[in-house]
């Protein structure tokens, strides 16, 4: 484990045959004010020769590798590799693709040092769009990730996730209560892990200027892809699988008479939309109609005549 006498941060990085993030997220972190802090690299089946150069050159004072040979890790599987060969205070995940503020360490650990009772702290992300150019990926825009968000609340991450790892430092010591990552599932292990912080106490949030950036890049495929489009799939599986995990928990404490009820109430109110947006397409398709009518008559009088005189006829 890293000491925590000298760290009292420890940063788990999960990569897999990306060199080039690989050495952009060190950086990253070498450019943090804040320095009590340990690196975990875990290098989920790469090549160990590529990854622990890549590490000796970064030069950073306390790193750690552990190599997962190829076929037996994923991405819980990394970061529980990660985090238990931390000993440290607070916890953050650091993917290789990703980055922060400068400030991102020292605000946040000073945040959760005057706030003993939360968990953890989020801050404001922006998303970094990256486009390749040759062999480098290039920053192409910037949009807020839930613009004019304020707090974490549980209402709103039953809903949606609204939080990356990037942007969460929290108490190591919260997995001896929740657990650790679950590595049953292949995507939303944050949302799901975050769900179970929420049960036992708050998610603390810093507004105000952006101090994570998450990358994202829609167009690229293989390795370098976001999870969040590589395992568009496996998202939606396991978001049904932690709903319905909470589900059945629920039934069994207190019986299936309210969510048979919701789920009624759900079906009626998709019928009675259905309705609706059925009646509306009818009357926007009549007016269309008739305003297309309107056109033609107002612009090509002739056809208008032709059209008055056949209908005459027919009735005759």
């Amino acid at each position: 484990m890293l000491d925590s006498m000298s760290a009292r941060v420890g940063i788990v990085v999960r990569t897999r045959h990306r060199p080039g993030f690989l050495r952009r997220a060190l950086a990253d972190i070498a450019a943090q004010t804040f320095v009590e802090y340990g690196v975990v690299i875990v290098n989920d089946g790469g090549d160990p020769a590529e990854v622990d150069g890549i590490v000796a050159e970064a030069g950073l004072a306390d790193v750690r590798v552990r190599h997962i040979a190829a076929g037996e890790g994923g991405r819980c599987v990394a970061a529980n590799v990660g985090v238990r060969a931390l000993d440290t205070e607070y916890v953050v995940l650091h993917d290789d693709d990703d980055r922060w503020h400068p400030e991102f360490l020292a605000r946040t650990s000073a945040w959760l040092h005057e706030n003993p009772e939360a968990l953890a702290v989020a801050v404001p992300t922006e998303i970094v769009y990256e486009e390749q150019r040759g062999a480098s990926w290039i920053e192409v825009g910037r949009a807020p990730f839930w613009a004019g968000m304020q707090r974490i609340s549980l209402t709103d991450m039953l809903s949606v996730n609204r939080a990356v790892p990037i942007s969460v430092l929290y108490r190591r010591a919260v997995h001896a209560e929740v657990g650790w990552y679950d590595e049953t599932l292949d995507a939303v292990e944050d949302w799901d892990l975050y769900l179970r912080f929420l049960r036992r106490g708050d998610i603390g949030f810093l507004p105000g200027e952006a101090l994570a950036f998450w990358t994202q890049r829609p167009d690229a495929t293989g390795l370098d892809a976001n999870s969040m489009f590589a395992l568009t799939a496996e998202h939606a599986v396991d978001d049904a699988r932690v709903r319905d995990r909470a589900l059945t928990e629920w039934v069994r404490r207190e019986g299936d008479g309210l969510p048979l009820y919701l789920a009624s109430l759900q079906a009626e109110l998709i019928a009675h939309i259905d309705r609706r947006l059925t009646e509306a397409n009818e009357r926007l398709r009549d007016e269309i109609r008739d305003d297309v009518r309107r056109e033609i008559d107002g612009h090509q009088p002739l056809w208008s005549r032709v059209r008055r005189l056949r209908r005459t006829l027919g009735r005759g």
